[in-house]
């Protein structure tokens, strides 16, 4: 590896967001660390990566659980010795699901996956780019236009994401003396797996049913690489991509 290339961090990086935005990276030169739970699909992305000519390790790794993120951080300071951009995209959610009807076995995944899991990746990159020379580096953490304005029958994922933009926060104060910048990107529909049933209704505030426009991955991969190529004395502190038509703006 070159003195001079930098090293991105990508979670949740084998399908989806995570994965257009850890290919956009490599295509930019990063090496580039993938972790996910599964590791077949994180090598997969890995191996496409390699292929092309880049620089990739694949790294099976739970967000939620503190061992786990921590030898995540150590493979990559073992692989690295540094870290200069992280991705917090890891996330899940669970079915749309009245307030009085939700398990708390399920708020719990979603809170160990979509906030403890930023916090704990958030805690390792700052202290591996607290302590690595030259010091610095920056974190994007992946929150949602529901960390503004939430959606029906959805409460886990809503107070996680809200709770991600206070982690952004945190960060982004904290950092300031050792040149660690935090941003947050905050996705609206962005075509994947996951948003495939947008276009056949989604319970709207008022109680129907109606389908949503959704955009190319791409722009949010862009944005990303956009983010992580800023100068440290620069920060992007919150982005919103979102489908332009989708119903977010007003009142639908």
């Amino acid at each position: 590896m070159s003195d001079t290339k930098k090293i991105a961090m990508v979670t949740g990086a084998g399908s989806g967001i995570g994965k257009a935005a850890v290919l956009a990276l490599a295509a930019e030169g990063y090496a580039c660390v993938l972790a996910g739970r599964r590791l077949e699909p994180i090598e997969a992305v890995a191996a496409e990566i390699t292929g092309n000519g880049g620089e990739a390790i694949a790294v099976s790794a739970d967000v939620g659980d503190p061992g786990s993120v921590e030898a995540l951080f150590a493979r990559t300071k073992e692989a690295y010795g540094r870290l200069d951009v992280i991705f917090n995209n890891a996330g899940i959610n669970v079915a749309a699901t009245p307030l009085e009807d939700l398990d708390f076995d399920k708020w719990q995944s979603v809170v160990a996956a979509n906030l403890t899991g930023v916090f704990l990746c958030a805690q390792g990159a700052y202290r591996l780019m607290k302590a690595q020379d030259p010091q610095g580096g920056r974190i994007i953490n992946n929150g949602s236009i529901s960390a503004h304005t939430p959606r029906p029958n959805a409460i886990a994922y809503n107070a996680t994401k809200h709770g991600v933009s206070g982690i952004t926060k945190s960060v982004a104060l904290e950092g300031r003396p050792y040149g660690i910048a935090c941003g947050q990107i905050d996705i609206g529909n962005a075509a994947t797996d996951m948003t495939q049933r947008m276009s056949g209704g989604v319970l709207q505030a008022n109680g129907s049913l109606a389908p949503e426009p959704t955009m190319n991955v791409k722009a949010v991969a862009d944005a990303i690489v956009y983010m992580a190529g800023l100068p440290l004395d620069a920060n992007v502190l919150t982005m919103t991509v979102m489908a332009t038509n989708m119903p977010f703006v007003g009142r639908g």
